[in-house]
C-alpha cells in the first residue's frame, strides 16, 4: 500500500523588521541673554531759567508769610498769572545721639498740634528763618529754643521745597551731632513734648503711618539710606 507523503508546507519568509527610526530631540529654542541695563550718568546741571516778572502785588501779608499776586512770562514763553506764599525760608534739624548705636542712633523728635493739619504731629525741630539769618546759625537757634540742645557737629543734609506750586519756602535740614543737654526756652505759642528715639522705631512709626510730616519724612529716610549706603560722615 503506498504511503502518501504529507506534503511540505512553506515556510513562512521570515521578514526583518525595521529598526523605528529615532525621535529627533527637541531642539531647545536659543534665548538670548538679557541685556544689562546701560549705565546713566546723573544729569548736568543746566542754568537756573527764570520767569519775566511783568507786575507783582502784595494781597496779604502776615507775620510769617506773605502771598503775591504776580504777572509774568514763564521761560517757554507762556504768560500767565500765579499766587505765591513768599517766606524767608525754614531750617530743619536732624538731631542725633551716636555715641552708643552708629547704625541706630537715638533722634531727637518733637510731638505739637498743628492747626492747619488739625492734629497732633510727630516732627523734626524746624523753624522759620528771620530775613537775612544765616541758615546754620537759624539752625542752632532752633534746636536749642525748642530742645535745649547745642551740637558739636553740623553738616548740612539736604535742601528742598515741600510743595513748590505755589509756596516759595526753601527747607534747609542739617545734621546735628554729638549733642549738649540744656534746658528749652519755646515760644509761647509752642506746647512741645520732646522725645528721643531709635532710628529703627521711628522707620517703624514712618511705616505705620503715624509720621506724616513731610520734612520729617524726607530727611529721616534719606539719612537712613546713607546709613545703609555706608555715606554718612
Amino acid at each position: 500500500m503506498a504511503v502518501k507523503k504529507k506534503a511540505a508546507v512553506a515556510a513562512k519568509p521570515t521578514t526583518k523588521k525595521k529598526a523605528a527610526a529615532p525621535k529627533p530631540k527637541p531642539v531647545a529654542a536659543k534665548t538670548k541673554k538679557a541685556e544689562k541695563p546701560k549705565k546713566l550718568k546723573a544729569p548736568k546741571p543746566v542754568a537756573v531759567e527764570t520767569a519775566e516778572l511783568l507786575s507783582s502785588e502784595c494781597v496779604y501779608e502776615g507775620p510769617l508769610f506773605r502771598v503775591m499776586h504776580d504777572k509774568l512770562i514763564e521761560p517757554g514763553g507762556k504768560h500767565s498769572e500765579r499766587d505765591v506764599i513768599r517766606h524767608n525760608g525754614s531750617v530743619v534739624i536732624l538731631a542725633i545721639d551716636s555715641s552708643k548705636r552708629k547704625k541706630n542712633p537715638w533722634i531727637v523728635i518733637e510731638r505739637q498740634y498743628r492747626h492747619a493739619a488739625q492734629q497732633f504731629l510727630w516732627e523734626l525741630p524746624a523753624g522759620k528763618l528771620e530775613a537775612g539769618e544765616d541758615a546754620l546759625e537759624g539752625a542752632k537757634r532752633e534746636l536749642e529754643e525748642e530742645t535745649g540742645y547745642r551740637a558739636k557737629k553740623w553738616k548740612p543734609l539736604v535742601e528742598y521745597y515741600a510743595s513748590p506750586g505755589f509756596l516759595g519756602e526753601s527747607m534747609k535740614v542739617f545734621l546735628a551731632e554729638g549733642l549738649i543737654a540744656g534746658d528749652a526756652h519755646p515760644e509761647e505759642d509752642e506746647q512741645i513734648e520732646l522725645r528721643l528715639v531709635k532710628l529703627s522705631d521711628v522707620i517703624k512709626m514712618i511705616d505705620k503711618g503715624a509720621i506724616l510730616d513731610g520734612k520729617t519724612l524726607t530727611s529721616v529716610l534719606l539719612y537712613a539710606r546713607q546709613i545703609k549706603n555706608g555715606s554718612k560722615g
